[in-house]
């Protein structure tokens, strides 16, 4: 398994995730196959996972090398003092910008949707290119929800681009891969505001020249 790593230091370590790569151990998941293993045998040491990405989404994915910046930044996490900036190809033609404000809900199944029951979500977007039938965004999850901004778009009727769960006639639009990537996070590390930036490989941005 390659680690592409696109920061590291004494505290933290941040890596440009391919999407099929899995996080933390599951169920069904060879834990030696983990991004998380992996990264204790490169480091030597415990790692400590920030937040995640879906299998299937690549981009920008952050970890901690001790328990002492794990809890500073899950706290950022927890208070919304982050930025999280993802780009997405969905199914469908949309306009200008705008808020998806829906409680999503995890059923028995273990599938997420929205629901009354589900806990308070938001999701921001921007729509930077109108393509055939197709659209090209800049989203900005307010919440982190399981599945958060995939639930959100296909609730308006317009998944995301090879999403294999949510949306009809899947994967949505016959595409190869989940066109949904983790291009930005902002936070600040012992007071110092950091950014970091995976772009889209060359894969991404081949299916987004041929939807056009």
């Amino acid at each position: 398994m390659s680690l592409n790593i696109i920061y590291e230091d004494n505290q933290i370590i941040a890596l440009d995730k391919e999407p099929g790569q899995t996080v933390i151990p599951g169920r069904g998941v060879d834990e030696s196959t983990t991004l998380v293993r992996e990264l204790e045998k490169y480091t030597g040491g415990k790692i400590y996972v920030v937040h995640r990405l879906d299998r299937d989404t690549s981009g920008v994915i952050l970890f901690g090398k001790n328990a002492s910046v794990h809890r500073e930044l899950s706290l950022q996490f927890e208070r919304r003092e982050t930025e999280k900036t993802y780009l997405a190809a969905v199914a469908g033609v949309m306009e200008g910008e705008g808020e998806i404000d829906k409680p999503v809900y995890q059923f028995g199944s273990g599938r997420m949707g929205v629901d009354k029951r589900g806990k308070s979500s938001l999701t921001c977007y921007k729509v930077l290119k109108k393509m055939c039938d197709s659209s090209y965004l800049e989203v900005k999850p307010a919440t982190g929800r399981r599945h958060q901004i995939r639930v959100h778009l296909y609730s308006t009727g317009h998944p995301v681009m090879g999403d294999t769960l949510y949306g009809e006639n899947r994967p949505v639009g016959g595409v190869s891969r989940l066109m949904l990537h983790a291009y930005q996070i902002s936070f600040t590390l012992s007071g110092v505001p950091k950014r970091l930036t995976a772009e889209p490989d060359s894969e991404w941005n081949d299916i987004l020249k041929a939807l056009g």
